[in-house]
């Protein structure tokens, strides 16, 4: 009895991620919206084994 109790958790948990996955569209995302360009802030143009040379 604690078997099929078992297996019938283990179902509906397989169930339950099945139907979230679907519902969450698949995972798709949107489409990251930046309004600045991208920079690289403070760090250097080269990397920094060059520039000891």
């Amino acid at each position: 009895m604690e078997l099929l109790g078992l297996l019938l958790f283990v179902l509906w948990v397989l169930i339950a991620t099945i139907c979230t996955i679907l519902a969450d569209g698949r995972g798709h995302t949107p489409d990251i919206r930046s309004g600045s360009p991208w920079s690289a802030g403070n760090l250097p143009s080269e990397p920094y084994a060059s520039l000891r040379m």
